[in-house]
């Protein structure tokens, strides 16, 4: 299952690298191969400074190893060692009528001292996150996904888009990174469920990425902005990067498991503002995002 998934990645990053590159037209995407000490590697691709992207990564990695003592206490195990390998993906557009999207699918192994399996699970999802609300945007991304999810389980959607309105809550500012998607982890095998079945429902999903995304960018990419909008994009890509070092849990397994630093911020926006105690003028469009970001919403 390791090889199947990991080769199922290497094909998806070069066939959203791509399509993305077509949508900017300008900026290519410069890949890093890279090595860890203690065991494997990843292929980094990040585009800067394009006609659409301001920044974004597209990486993927396999590493492997001894489970590190902070993640063995995490798990309540001993001895453990580790197989991961996914793809990670954050895109930051130049134009705030375009969001931000971030999007993970990954699979995990656990072994014990003489080396038999004795744990293993997918996990993954997508998210968008936008600075100007296009409520017909946000239909579309979750009806794209609840169309990957309606192939394999009808409860899929709804549990998964709960899940994912939970996990990007940024906890200390009391509102949702974005809004939403799907967030599924720990996806086992069960009764209903082998690890045959949730390979390929996390692989609708990762296929169904492009479709998700990329009409919306095509639609907004060329719409006009003012430098108060802008600016207001950086004061919310603020929000992004609390989250981002503060809860995701991506973010954290990287820094515990002495993952490629470059690699697990290339998340993070190049261009951010934090204002203080700043609030968007009454019934703005900017106020209009804060209400929706405040109590989640069914879109489909």
């Amino acid at each position: 299952m390791k090889d199947k998934f990991y080769q199922y990645i290497q094909n998806l990053q070069d066939s959203i690298t791509s399509k993305l590159e077509a949508v900017d037209e300008k900026a290519r995407f410069k890949e890093d191969l890279w090595e860890r000490p203690e065991g494997g590697g990843g292929r980094t691709r990040v585009i800067e400074n394009g006609n659409v992207f301001e920044k974004g990564g597209v990486n993927i990695s396999a590493v492997h190893g001894k489970l590190p003592e902070t993640m063995q206490a995490y798990f309540g195990v001993k001895d453990a060692n580790f197989f991961a390998c996914g793809l990670s993906l954050v895109l930051h557009t130049k134009n705030p009528m375009v969001p931000t999207v971030h999007a993970n699918w990954r699979y995990f192994e656990m072994y014990n001292q003489n080396g038999d399996l004795v744990d293993s699970w997918f996990g993954g999802g997508q998210d968008l996150t936008p600075y100007y609300l296009f409520e017909e945007d946000a239909v579309h991304f979750h009806k794209t996904c609840k169309t990957a999810c309606d192939k394999h389980n009808s409860n899929f959607y709804s549990d998964f888009k709960k899940k994912c309105d939970t996990y990007f809550w940024n906890a200390h500012r009391n509102e949702a990174r974005g809004i939403g998607g799907l967030f599924f982890d720990y996806c086992k095998t069960s009764e209903a469920m082998n690890m045959e079945n949730w390979y390929n429902f996390v692989t609708e999903v990762g296929n169904s990425f492009l479709e998700a995304y990329v009409p919306i960018v095509e639609k907004r990419k060329n719409l006009p902005y003012t430098e108060a909008q802008r600016t207001w994009q950086e004061i919310r890509r603020g929000r992004y990067v609390e989250f981002n070092l503060v809860h995701d849990k991506g973010t954290l397994f990287g820094l515990k498991t002495n993952g490629r630093i470059e690699s697990i911020l290339m998340s993070l926006p190049p261009h951010v503002q934090w204002v203080y105690d700043h609030h968007p003028e009454k019934d703005s469009d900017e106020e209009k995002l804060i209400n929706v970001l405040k109590q989640p919403k069914n879109w489909v």
